[in-house]
């Protein structure tokens, strides 16, 4: 046995494909595709060897070469994959390893190949404007160290002569300041923390996140009742000796310039109660007598004097900041996070307080029960997908939708454990029912759930034992304060894209004729419940769509 030669099995997969260490490789062979010109394109090099090599260098030869990065998926423990009560559209529901950050590799170390695991190479085009469009030959080469050609795989990629037209969904995925400060054990607002806060919303950016959460006070998100999340408050208060309020916002401008520079479109300000039911108040520190300390929180009722003659201090001063600096069409409020009907007398109180002062402001919250919409609490209900239904036959104007942990059957979503085409199927679902936004609440979350605890984000990945693993966040911690992907932020990425394709689609043909176009053949119409499961044929759609697209350009 130790005398076999040294053999490598190498096959093109689609991005759409989990490469598990511990499992036979059943996937589909996937060696062509088709992008438009500005389309990041994606597949992977899955790989196994009979023995243990160290130190093998991988390289891209193509005339695409310099638009090509190879990343190394690496995995992390699940030991809460999914709830016990799932439905059958999951890959696996044991604990284990599962395939989701993207490594760069070492060029000091290179690749390591484990004897008789498989594992993935993720392979990213991203051609720049200076790209010709044509077909393109990619030739992944593996290498020992001494150079030795170890085996190659080719693929190939056709760019073509169109782009695709920007992105009008308003997309956020909750961004969590503190968590990074906590992680990377820097001071809140340092400078460190700063070039740390614009590489990874640089990151979000580039993946289609083009709205970002605001502190504006510590957001009173995930966080247990009498409890405290690390301060993030970008508005500085003092309250004054007569007892009136005023207010900076320095550090404010200061993010809105860096999202500026990272190109974000809208800023979500951050929840002015608490959430489930918005009872209270949001952490608020202010200076008092010269003495920096917390005067709104837990404690304080959402519904009393004091805190109203806050808010009523407050949004005047920033509506008006938020004018001068040509804000308006960009800037969104929240009222509280996910209220349920038991919370319908806190909840409107809360809102009626912040509609007198916000007036034509968008506000958008989190909730599932149509009724608070019916009432006019919500100017902009955000229904989950697996309750979206009574909104949709209502015809409620430029509605949104979200998920989180608890859209686990049926409806797409984004956990370790699901299939990739479960999350990416969302762009088509986003284009039919033509929504105007989409919300997640973890881009970054790397506490405990209720925010006790922190954590490490490679060993634990479901918030200790509270959210099947892949809902609190889509990057990792990377070194130097650089931000990790994930295979699920790639492929949101690609399901945004698919989105923008259907757009323009629908510029050429028509909106009947892409939705025609997309259901034919289906037994039945797509909902956010009813769709079609497999990868191969969101990939073949795709390819219609591209092919469609390629006609007109003729």
């Amino acid at each position: 046995m130790g005398n076999d030669p040294f053999k490598l099995e190498l096959r093109c997969v689609s991005s759409l494909a989990k490469v598990f260490a511990d499992e036979e490789l059943n996937e589909q062979p996937y060696r062509k595709a088709s992008a438009l010109s500005n389309e990041t394109a994606a597949f992977q090099i899955a790989y196994r060897s009979n023995r243990l090599a160290k130190g093998l260098r991988v390289t891209a030869e193509s005339d695409l070469a310099a638009a090509i990065t190879l990343r190394s998926a690496g995995l992390v423990p699940s030991e809460m994959p999914v709830y016990h009560d799932h439905d059958e559209h999951v890959l696996r529901t044991t604990p284990g390893l599962y395939p989701d950050p993207l490594l760069e590799l070492s060029a000091e170390e290179g690749l390591t190949v484990l004897p008789g695991q498989w594992r993935s190479l993720w392979v990213t085009v991203e051609p720049d404007a200076a790209v010709q469009p044509g077909l393109f030959g990619i030739r992944i080469c593996f290498d020992s160290e001494s150079g030795e050609r170890l085996g190659e795989a080719d693929f190939e990629l056709d760019v073509l002569p169109l782009s695709l037209p920007e992105q009008s969904l308003i997309h956020t995925e909750w961004f969590h300041t503190d968590c990074l400060a906590t992680y990377y054990k820097t001071d809140v607002f340092s400078e460190q923390h700063w070039a740390t806060v614009e590489r990874f919303i640089g990151t979000a950016v580039k993946h289609g996140i083009n709205m970002i959460l605001t502190p504006l006070f510590t957001p009173p998100l995930d966080t247990q009742i009498g409890g405290e999340r690390p301060t993030v408050q970008l508005v500085d208060v003092t309250k004054t000796d007569a007892g009136t309020y005023r207010f900076g916002f320095d550090r404010l401008a200061r993010w809105v310039e860096l999202c500026d520079r990272q190109g974000v479109r809208y800023f979500e300000f951050s929840h002015l109660f608490t959430q489930w039911g918005a009872k209270h108040a949001p952490k608020i520190m202010a200076t008092v007598g010269g003495e920096y300390k917390r005067i709104f929180g837990w404690e304080t009722d959402a519904g009393g004097e004091e805190y109203r003659q806050f808010i009523h201090a407050f949004l005047p001063a920033l509506t008006s900041w938020i004018e001068e600096n040509g804000l308006g069409a960009r800037s969104y409020f929240h009222v509280s996070d996910e209220p349920s009907i038991h919370h319908l007398e806190s909840y409107e109180s809360a809102s009626k307080m912040l509609g007198e002062l916000l007036q034509d402001y968008p506000v958008i919250d989190a909730l599932s029960d149509y009724d608070f919409y019916e009432r006019g609490l919500v100017k902009n209900p955000i229904p989950a997908n697996d309750h979206i239904e009574p909104f949709l036959e209502h015809g409620v104007e430029n509605l949104w939708t979200y998920y989180c942990c608890g859209q686990y059957k049926q409806v797409a979503n984004r956990f370790f454990c699901m299939p990739s085409a479960r999350n990416r199927i969302l762009g088509i679902q986003l284009y039919k029912f033509n929504l105007a936004g989409f919300l997640q609440w973890g881009y970054n979350f790397w506490y405990s759930q209720q925010s006790r605890h922190e954590i490490d984000p490679y060993k634990v990945t479901d918030a200790i034992h509270a959210f099947p693993s892949g809902d609190a966040f889509l990057v990792y911690p990377g070194e130097d304060g650089k931000p990790v992907e994930s295979i699920r932020l790639e492929v949101m990425r690609e399901a945004l894209q698919d989105l923008r394709a259907l757009r323009l689609l629908e510029e050429l043909y028509g909106r009947d004729y892409v939705i025609a176009g997309l259901e034919e053949g289906l037994d039945e119409p797509i909902s956010f419940s009813r769709y079609p499961r497999e990868a191969e044929w969101l990939l073949a759609k795709r390819e219609w769509v591209n092919a469609k697209l390629k006609e007109k350009q003729s």
